[in-house]
């Protein structure tokens, strides 16, 4: 039955208060990010729209502006340190070396586990994919203390070798992408009739060559979306960048060296969250539909 034009508005008003809830911290922490000090920091109150934009945070910790710079644009010093506490350009590199290697990494591996998982049958194909999504149950703290042993006994800790450093960090998220990335192509590949591979195969084409010619390109919506997801969990990972790395610190890790024993730098701190949310939140804009249908993982057929 055709809904009532009332009952379109109700939802489409409701739908959109929802979203406003869940966008307005965003929005906050954006706007923060582009406040002079003394609007952040004013205790009378709270400063919404009543401010000179200022781009001041973005230049502290994306182009390493030094204190001297702060002082000669704002004509105050108050709340800011040196170059080096808040520069964050080597972060952002290193976040984005992990983050691209990682997901690289998972890709790889997940797309071909994934495509023998939905053309092969074996006995234990179901308790195999259940252990797989297991695996994405455990939260790193169960793991942290052995895992953290481990590469101290490897070398593969940053403080005894920087290239081992980023290795170690780049294995240990792919193996946490990895059973959320293999489901997600699987459910991709499912969706690709096995005629197809049947059919280039009578062709006389190879299982490769039918994998990488004719089945891969269809599922490259799959793939994008899958690489997103990963890179994003990657992105924004903490706990095993504090635990595992020193040397290296990832955005999420140097943000919290922005707290302070005199305060917290909401300035700082909001520029370089706001800089770091917004690479994610295009690509997922650009495969937004792809992914929606890769989390059904395969119970909405066409």
């Amino acid at each position: 039955m055709e809904q009532s034009v009332l009952h379109r508005t109700l939802r489409d008003i409701a739908a959109v208060l929802v979203v406003a809830i869940f966008m307005f911290p965003l929005f906050w922490w954006a706007l923060t990010s582009i406040k002079p000090m003394y609007a952040i920091f004013n205790k009378d109150h709270v400063v919404v729209f009543d401010f000179v934009p200022t781009l001041i945070n973005y230049a502290v910790v994306l182009l390493g502006w030094s204190r001297a710079e702060i002082a000669i644009e704002s004509g105050s010093t108050f709340g800011v340190g040196g170059t080096s506490s808040y520069d964050s350009r080597q972060t952002i590199l290193d976040s984005i070396i992990v983050s691209v290697g990682s997901t690289a990494l998972t890709m790889v591996v997940a797309v071909l586990a994934a495509y023998a998982l939905s053309r092969m049958t074996f006995r234990t194909r179901t308790g195999f994919l259940n252990w797989v999504l297991g695996q994405r149950f455990m939260p790193p703290i169960a793991i942290i203390v052995p895992l953290v042993l481990m590469y101290k006994a490897a070398g593969m800790r940053d403080t005894d070798n920087l290239f081992m450093g980023y290795v170690g960090l780049i294995l240990i998220y792919a193996l946490m992408n990895l059973p959320i990335a293999v489901l997600l192509m699987k459910s991709f590949f499912d969706d690709v009739p096995k005629d197809v591979d049947e059919a280039a195969m009578i062709d006389g084409a190879t299982r490769w060559q039918t994998f990488r010619r004719i089945v891969l390109p269809m599922v490259r919506g799959g793939i994008a979306a899958a690489a997103v997801l990963c890179f994003i969990f990657a992105w924004t990972e903490f706990l095993l960048s504090l635990f595992l790395t020193t040397i290296i610190r990832t955005v999420p890790v140097k943000i919290t060296t922005f707290v302070t024993s005199t305060g917290s730098e909401w300035g700082f701190i909001s520029a370089l969250g706001t800089a770091a949310v917004i690479p994610g939140f295009i690509f997922i804009l650009l495969v937004q539909r792809h992914l929606v249908r890769g989390l059904t993982l395969g119970s909405l057929k066409e």
